[in-house]
């Protein structure tokens, strides 16, 4: 898997629902291929239907319009250009500009044609790569690879094509063989081989993202070059044999998928197109939970292998099934078993779910090889990492605390269910009655979710109020207000954000930010996504439906905008205190997306600064000061700035001599940063009460607990949060504190 994720995570919007699909659709048996055109060309007359008549800005589907889905599409198909020759392209070209025609005639002759040129263009790649590494590389030729692949030119050859493939292969081959002479140099010396931080220099993403690369017990025996160079070819062999049988499990309906994407994600980043298994997991991410037996499961060679259990769930609490066990037969109830080895893994999913209170038995092979037949009554799994979480640490003798809130969760099937608001509203209460004086709301990386849930949350700080303001097209602005009059939490309140805070967090933090009612740190500016998405059931429009599930379409039907007006498409929210991060100086936002919807602003809503926090500007001023005096910060701005130049170095050296010094600079490089990952704050975090109880019983929740508090320990900005709120409380909160302390102190 490790390969299919390098060659297909790419920074390319529409790849990534291929990339989602390759966990549903793994197999090592071809599927067999599902066309219908007339399914197809219903699906493309349905999508433009709905768009056109839903969407808060539809594009105007024209030259323009077919330009932009023509580049889309093709980067999706062929990312790193290892498929496609220039004659291909000469040839795909004359339907740059046709596309908007096609689309309006339900035309499918441009996708049948770079469907079946690709499909043809993978099957001869195959020679390729088992004959390059049949062979020894020779590492003394003094030759280089560029990887910016969006800038190469496409091979006008089958020759070139070879080389271009050889020297990639070379270049994922180099890297793993230089780490392994390391480690070897090691062992020479004495040193006992450690894991190390290592990053796959095929992928364009990996100059700042660095993996753990374990020794394993054979890298602990000296081996000789030629042995060594050879289990690299091996290593890499057995990837792209994985690369190649996800490529020939994705059939016509999944590239189709991708052409519909390519289409619908050019009236705006956040328009696309759901399968109906992806449909389905959407929902599953929005709600946090699903009708089953709680495991996560993976493909094994042939078979499926439990990965993980999940804490709660029908599965765990049974305690017959682990994870290592490989799942030789399903069966519904009392029913026959069926063999499920070599079965699709997204097929398995669907035989092992369903419907809670119903049965379904396991043939399994256990760890210790025995077989045993395993009965679960399916039943609601919550999956945990979804919801929000709380931790408490104390400082100076004050007690804070720590909300994280990983997404503006919610489940639109059930109006009693479990939401992110409900569950915040119950961890401010938690918080309350373990005494803390101060509240850190953590929306790093939260990409957002149902509006809904976020003006209630919002409501949970303040009096009462607008929230936010939403307009649709053609219509007046609708203002969304929290009625409720009660106030949660009334003391000091941080919200976290990063540059990844998007949609609904940015929502929470512009209206936090707009009454003054908290102080907002984090990156200079958040995401910038400033629209509303509906999911609409694409089967709704047809009658008599004889072509099977078509789907869903997520499209953008409104944009929001601050209570003082201002919209947060592309600006984002400002943080009031911004601290540097690692990611300052790459352009990862909505406003680095080439057809992102405009900014712009309409009138305010009526408002009241929260007017119970005197010390609000004191508090960001003294945050300012003491981040400019760190010299930790200094250096992540001096980490980010280094990072944002390895980002744009794409050429290296294919001589191992040469290859070996540029990466020993990397390296050298690199060392005075490490400081960063290694930081302690010297606080100690902990659950609640209740949490710890339920640690007790539960070993996975315990494991990763301590692991969140770990890393909350070595964050520095969270310590600057705590430091912040400790500045906001009232004089009177700082004496009490300090009064206790000095009243608990040890007596000589």
């Amino acid at each position: 898997m490790k390969t299919i994720i390098r060659f297909m995570k790419r920074n390319y919007k529409i790849l990534l629902l291929v990339v989602a699909l390759s966990v549903a659709l793994w197999s090592f048996i071809p599927r067999e291929p599902k066309t219908d055109p007339e399914k197809d060309k219903l699906l493309i007359e349905l999508l433009t239907f709905v768009i056109e008549k839903g969407h808060y800005n539809p594009a105007a589907i024209d030259d323009q319009f077919s330009k932009g889905v023509y580049k889309d599409y093709i980067t999706a198909l062929d990312p790193s250009k290892r498929f496609f020759l220039q004659s291909d392209m000469d040839e795909f070209a004359a339907y740059e500009t046709q596309l908007d025609d096609q689309i309006r005639n339900k035309d499918l002759s441009f996708f049948n044609l770079t469907y079946d040129r690709l499909i043809k263009r993978i099957e001869e790649s195959k020679s390729f790569y088992t004959d390059i590494l049949a062979k020894p590389f020779d590492y003394s030729v003094d030759e280089s690879f560029n990887t910016d692949y969006e800038k190469l030119p496409y091979a006008k050859t089958t020759e070139e094509l070879y080389d271009k493939w050889r020297k990639q292969i070379k270049l994922s081959t180099l890297s793993s063989l230089t780490d392994k002479l390391e480690m070897q140099d090691d062992l020479k010396k004495g040193i006992k081989p450690k894991a190390k931080k290592t990053a796959d220099i095929d992928d364009p993403n990996a100059k700042i993202q660095l993996t753990e690369s374990t020794p394993t017990k054979d890298d602990t025996t000296p081996k000789t070059f030629e042995a060594l160079e050879k289990e690299t070819r091996e290593n890499s062999l057995k990837s792209l044999n994985e690369y190649f049988s996800f490529l020939q499990d994705l059939d016509h309906n999944d590239w189709f998928s991708v052409y519909i994407n390519a289409i619908a994600t050019r009236f705006d980043p956040h328009t696309n197109y759901f399968p109906p298994d992806e449909k389905e997991r959407f929902d599953v991410s929005m709600s946090g939970k699903l009708e089953g037996i709680g495991a996560r499961l993976q493909k094994k060679n042939d078979y499926t292998e439990i990965s993980e259990l999940i804490s709660g769930g029908p599965a765990w609490r049974g305690k017959e099934l682990e994870s290592g066990d490989i799942i030789l037969k399903v069966a519904q109830g009392s029913d026959e078993p069926v063999d499920v080895g070599g079965m699709h893994l997204d097929d398995v999913v669907k035989k092992i779910k369903g419907p809670k209170g119903t049965e379904v038995r396991l043939t399994v092979k256990k760890v210790d090889g025995s077989i045993k037949v395993i009965s679960i009554i399916r039943d609601i799994v919550e999956i945990e990492e979804t919801y929000a979480k709380s931790s408490v640490v104390e400082k100076n003798g004050v007690k804070y605390g720590v909300i994280y809130l990983p997404k503006f969760y919610i489940d639109f099937e059930n109006n009693d269910g479990r939401d992110a608001a409900k569950d915040m509203a119950i961890e401010v209460e938690r918080l309350k009655e373990a005494g803390v004086q101060g509240i850190v709301v953590d929306v790093r990386d939260n990409g957002g979710g149902s509006l809904k849930t976020v003006v209630d949350i919002a409501g949970l700080f303040i009096e009462q109020g607008p929230i936010v303001q939403v307009k649709s097209a053609g219509r007046k602005k609708e203002v969304l207000f929290d009625h409720d009059s009660k106030v949660q939490w009334d003391g000091p309140l941080v919200v976290m954000i990063n540059s990844f805070s998007a949609s609904a967090s940015e929502i929470l933090a512009a209206a936090i930010q707009d009454y003054r009612r908290g102080v907002i740190i984090g990156s200079k500016q958040s995401y910038g996504k400033g629209t509303v998405q509906n999911v609409i059931d694409l089967n709704q429009f047809v009658r008599g439906n004889t072509v099977g599930d078509l789907g869903a379409l997520k499209t953008t039907t409104q944009k929001f905008y601050r209570i003082n007006g201002g919209s947060t498409q592309l600006e984002g929210v400002s943080s009031d205190v911004a601290i540097p991060d690692r990611y300052a100086y790459l352009k990862m936002g909505e406003r680095d997306i080439d057809n992102a919807m405009p900014w712009d602003k309409i009138d305010p809503a009526e408002y009241k600064f929260w007017d119970k926090q005197t010390n609000f500007d004191a508090a960001i001023e003294r945050s300012k000061a003491r981040i400019l005096a760190n010299s930790n910060y200094k250096l992540i701005d001096e980490n980010a700035l280094w990072i944002d130049q390895r980002n744009k170095e794409n050429t290296y050296s294919l001589n191992l001599d040469k290859f070996k010094k540029e990466q020993d600079a990397i390296e050298e490089n690199a060392k005075k940063y490490k400081s960063i990952s290694d930081y302690d704050s010297k606080l100690k975090f902990n659950s609640l009460p209740y949490e710890q109880v339920l640690m007790n019983s539960d070993l996975s929740l315990k494991e990763k607990r301590e692991r969140w508090h770990e890393a909350l320990e070595k964050d520095i900005y969270i310590e600057e949060s705590i430091n912040v709120l400790g500045d906001l409380l009232p004089k009177s909160a700082k004496a009490s504190a300090l009064k206790t302390t000095k009243s608990n102190s040890p007596k000589s």
